[in-house]
């Protein structure tokens, strides 16, 4: 079914949207879930919840891309259940993931300020402007979707050696620009 024919139920409050977008973006929502969590049922629970969020805000809300809206509200729940799930130490795949990414943030800035004034969004983004469209497609995999470096090397049919290299040189070029831009570690 189209989005738009989608994005319709959810306005005339048709349950079948609900069965329709989880047809449609189940498996996409629970990747993204999966990735962050690393857990069967805490992924399951959240692309629950992305359901649920989505009748909350369609309407008022007309996503322009109804698979970048699902993919936010499912990135934001599990990253929430991730934060509530690694208080109590429980995972740890998140960790190394923005470990790799620590080296290029300066030290100065206090991230949850920076989250909410959207200032680093706003550099990595400037950032992902300057580099080849595959590269970029690569940063935002790892670093916003959490796909592992092992998924990535499978779909781009190289070693993980390579891709590890490939993220090193991009973080690398990144803690540049945002040294460039003022951002000092």
């Amino acid at each position: 079914m189209e989005d738009t024919h989608i994005i319709e139920l959810y306005f005339k409050r048709d349950e079948a949207a609900l069965q329709e977008t989880n047809v449609k973006y189940g498996a996409y929502c629970f990747r993204i879930a999966k990735n962050i969590l690393e857990s069967r049922e805490d992924s399951e629970e959240c692309v629950n919840d992305t359901w649920g969020q989505a009748w909350k805000r369609i309407p008022p809300t007309v996503p322009e891309s109804l698979k970048a809206f699902l993919g936010k509200i499912v990135r934001d729940i599990s990253l929430s259940r991730y934060r509530s799930n690694h208080a109590k130490k429980r995972f740890n795949a998140m960790v190394v993931m923005l470990e790799e990414l620590d080296s290029c943030l300066p030290s100065d800035f206090d991230m949850e300020e920076i989250y909410e004034k959207k200032q680093l969004a706003d550099l990595i983004n400037a950032f992902l402007g300057t580099i080849p469209k595959e590269d970029r497609i690569l940063f935002v995999r790892r670093y916003y979707y959490g796909d592992s470096v092992k998924d990535l090397a499978h779909d781009y049919g190289c070693r993980e050696n390579y891709i590890s290299q490939r993220m090193l040189k991009l973080r690398r070029k990144l803690r540049i620009c945002l040294q460039e831009k003022g951002c000092n570690k």
